[in-house]
């Protein structure tokens, strides 16, 4: 079953996803209202969350494209917390934590879905790293893309969002100032990656050669300031949970995002730039990797990449 052909007018792929996601929060909800009331609150998420990734995968298989999935990981921390906040046992958390916290996810989440929706090229277009397994793993693609490119995200998601609990479900400590620390750090991040994607948006925009670098605002100062945004959001998830007295490892959600980015994605992107830019193993020497540091002075005789 494959549905690629019906790619000719652009709102279609959309209409697909969207329909991939609807399907997605029924099926969730299913089994929300299946679970025993009794069980941890966030088993009930996982359980659900892992129902709806397994629906969206669906939706992926048929259109033979695994880019459907790719609005998950914004799109599932909004409804998690959502329903969190609003779920069995939130009436004993506090209030304005529980308002600040879903807000600040809440801009997360519209934020990266619209700038994953504009730069979506529709169904005729899949992630290049999808295409790269793809091409590698042949006929087992698809239960590679499920196990490492649908429920292996999610789970990251789900792990990201455990301090969840303490700040939206738990009667904890009242708003206080760590909340504060938390709220400048997840809205930082926020308008880092903002920031980030804007300006690598407007580099890509502008007319250059394919071997040029971004090293326009916060790309010269590192060449991920996109994912330091990223695992600077679940650090500032991390610390409402601690406001909120979460244990101490609630902070695996956040570990296992640096784990994520530095181990797995970073090089990545790192292999094929070295491979496509003939002046990137030079920006690599000059520019920090992920946390935005001034970059180094250029070796003497050092050609400019941008030159």
């Amino acid at each position: 079953m494959s549905v690629p052909s019906v790619e000719k007018r652009p709102w279609s792929g959309f209409a697909i996803v969207t329909l991939a996601y609807v399907a997605g929060l029924v099926v969730a909800a299913g089994v929300l209202k299946v679970v025993p009331v009794e069980w941890h609150p966030l088993v009930k998420v996982a359980l659900a969350d892992i129902a709806a990734t397994v629906a969206v995968f669906i939706f992926s298989v048929a259109s033979d494209n695994t880019s459907i999935y790719d609005p998950y990981w914004s799109v599932a921390p909004v409804a998690i917390a959502a329903w969190l906040a609003l779920g069995p046992g939130a009436a004993q958390g506090i209030e304005l934590r529980q308002l600040v916290v879903v807000t600040l996810i809440t801009i997360y989440g519209a934020r990266l879905t619209y700038n994953w929706a504009r730069g979506w090229a529709g169904l005729r277009h899949e992630d290049w790293r999808y295409v790269d397994f793809r091409n590698k793993t042949g006929k087992l693609y698809w239960l590679v893309s499920f196990t490492g490119l649908h429920f292996f995200p999610t789970v990251m998601v789900l792990l990201g969002c455990i301090p969840l609990q303490a700040a939206l479900v738990d009667a904890g400590p009242a708003f206080g100032a760590l909340d504060v620390v938390a709220a400048v750090v997840t809205l930082g991040a926020i308008a880092i990656e903002t920031i980030a994607d804007e300006q690598l948006r407007a580099f890509r925009g502008s007319k250059r050669a394919d071997g040029d670098i971004c090293t326009v605002g916060l790309w010269s100062w590192s060449r991920h300031p996109n994912y330091f945004g990223e695992i600077s959001f679940w650090v500032g998830l991390w610390l409402f949970g601690v406001a909120a007295s979460a244990p101490w490892w609630a902070a695996v959600g956040w570990v296992a995002m640096v784990v994520l980015f530095v181990g797995v994605s970073i090089p990545m992107a790192e292999k094929r730039s070295v491979a496509r830019r003939p002046h990137y193993a030079d920006h690599q020497r000059r520019v920090s990797m992920l946390i935005p540091l001034p970059p180094r002075r250029e070796a003497v005789g050092a050609q400019n990449p941008n030159s």
